[in-house]
């Protein structure tokens, strides 16, 4: 099928569902139905862009596959338990990316490199998660190595978040001692501003990726 149907960028969540985001369940969901919101009312941002929404723990739960928003109701709930696995988070977009990008373009789209938000409150699990993580973003063989913006929201260490984003100002910490619940609220506030803004420079004919730091983080390079 001809390249007909214009631009699309896949945008994928990575939420922590750990055991310690237990008290914070609220906020995550409220942030989803935020994110949602802001795109229903922007349309011609929110027809530039596809979401998905994975939360992970011991292992990794398709909570909303990539999709149109304009065309969902209510978003899936997020849960927490159980550990916090990256290497389960990292391979699950090894197997997703790929198939996605495929059906989009089979669908007749122009797809740009997907972007992944990712969000963690804690250190990973005692795995290897360094090599599903270097094959994701290896551009050399997977053509649709994504960008990854890393947020770093209560034990998580800012060297780790800094290795998971694929550039330094893609890496983001909360200020030591941020209430937890504030942080991730403030998380799903600049996520927001990036996805609409992102769909929106689309729509325009820019092709822009645009990451909005989260008010009271700081690039994790800034931190020693």
């Amino acid at each position: 099928m001809a390249d007909n149907r214009g631009h699309l960028l896949p945008v994928y969540m990575l939420a922590d569902e750990s055991g310690s985001m237990s008290p914070h369940v609220h906020e995550l969901n409220a942030g989803l139905a935020s994110l949602h919101r802001a795109l229903l009312a922007e349309p011609m941002a929110a027809a530039k862009v596809r979401l998905s929404v994975l939360g992970f723990s011991n292992s990794v739960v398709e909570r909303l596959v990539l999709v149109d928003l304009r065309r969902v109701g209510d978003l899936p709930a997020l849960t927490a338990s159980g550990g916090t696995s990256y290497a389960a988070a990292f391979e699950a977009l090894l197997r997703r990316i790929p198939e996605d990008i495929g059906i989009l373009k089979a669908d007749g789209y122009r797809v740009h490199r997907p972007a992944v938000f990712f969000m963690s409150d804690g250190a990973p699990n005692q795995e290897d998660w360094e090599t599903p993580h270097r094959r994701l973003t290896d551009r050399a063989t997977l053509r649709a190595a994504p960008n990854i913006i890393a947020c770093g929201i209560g034990e998580a260490r800012a060297e780790v978040i800094r290795q998971v984003a694929t550039r330094p100002e893609f890496a983001f910490v909360a200020v030591p001692g941020a209430d937890l619940g504030d942080s991730i609220s403030r998380f799903f506030t600049a996520l927001t501003k990036s996805v609409v803004e992102s769909g929106r420079s689309l729509a325009n004919g820019d092709a822009e990726l645009v990451v909005e730091r989260p008010e009271g983080f700081r690039m994790a390079i800034d931190v020693i």
